[in-house]
């Protein structure tokens, strides 16, 4: 009689993952998460984290590729915290071709940090280029394993995620995470975006995965998958209804993002940083009638009542 398998025998989703020659470099909120896959004789890695963590990037993903030689590497999407390790790797591994999707590619070939937003969110990304677009349709191969490369528009209107049908692995990018998924950037600057939104999810439950690896945050796998589509519908239906809510949220995430790359810093520093591109406010004004200063205190007092950072006299501090 064959004993049926219980949650509790069930392999880990890291067990999974190590068995196809995965390994997922999961990184705090600042850098998203490294997934380095191992062929015979070379490797590839699907998103490389923010400039800052360059050099631990390197060194995390020589240390995961056990010795083998970096091919590839294919971006998600272009936003800072998933493309910021390009140039690093590239420098490291001079061979590495750099797959990207093909939306931004003018921006890329000729550098426009504003096109790219890096300019506009307040973000850094140092250059790079690319040798290949990966369009939707596409197939990448990497030792037994073979993705097929889907449109994931909404978080990011050009993104892609990587399906692996034959093993049900996902590698979602922001647009799906155990708790939700990344901001509409689209609907910040007046696009109706939340329909993409709600198409991806769809699309992702329609792939069936076993497992999803999401940009940020840990792999989660079989009855988490409906949970965590569940929980980011239902995030969506509270933005439908209520725009305003998304575009504070977006302010927030924002200005912590910021927060987490310098960990401290003095709040007319901050204030400088926050008007230095009509970003900010100009999102902020479709909903409040305040000036900067008032609108950039609401961000802080609200993050703080929530614990995401300490304000301490004129100094701002991540928590």
């Amino acid at each position: 009689m064959t004993t049926p398998i219980t949650p509790a025998l069930q392999p880990t989703v890291g067990a999974r993952l190590a068995d196809l020659g995965i390994t997922v470099l999961e990184r705090g909120w600042l850098s998203a998460n490294n997934v380095v896959m191992r062929g015979e004789t070379d490797g590839l890695v699907v998103d490389t984290g923010y400039a800052k963590h360059a050099d631990q990037t390197v060194a995390l993903i020589r240390e995961a590729l056990e010795g083998l030689p970096l091919a590839r590497v294919v971006n998600t999407h272009l936003h800072s915290d998933h493309c910021g390790g390009n140039a690093a790797l590239r420098h490291a591994w001079p061979q590495v071709r750099i797959g990207i999707p093909p939306g931004q590619a003018a921006a890329v070939r000729e550098w426009d940090p504003v096109a790219l937003t890096y300019v506009p969110t307040g973000q850094f990304c140092p250059r790079f280029d690319y040798d290949d677009l990966i369009q939707p349709g596409d197939r990448l191969q990497i030792g037994r394993l073979h993705w097929t490369a889907h449109a994931a528009p909404g978080h990011d209107p050009h993104a892609i995620l990587l399906h692996e049908s034959s093993r049900g692995i996902l590698i979602s990018g922001d647009a799906l995470w155990q708790n939700g998924f990344g901001v509409v950037f689209p609907e910040l600057d007046g696009a109706d975006a939340f329909d993409e939104v709600a198409d991806t999810l769809d699309l992702i439950e329609a792939l069936a995965p076993s497992v999803v690896i999401p940009g940020h945050g840990p792999p989660f796998q079989d009855l988490e998958i409906p949970t965590a589509l569940g929980r980011a519908r239902s995030r969506l239906l509270q933005f439908r209804s209520d725009p305003a809510k998304h575009r504070w949220h977006a302010l927030k995430v924002l200005v912590k993002f910021k927060l987490l790359e310098l960990q401290r810093i003095q709040r007319k520093e901050l204030q400088t940083w926050f008007d230095c591109s009509d970003y900010f406010t100009r999102i902020a004004s479709i909903d409040r009638k305040q000036s900067s200063p008032e609108i950039l205190e609401a961000v802080l007092k609200d993050l703080s009542q929530t614990g995401a950072l300490v304000m301490a006299g004129d100094w701002i501090l991540n928590h």
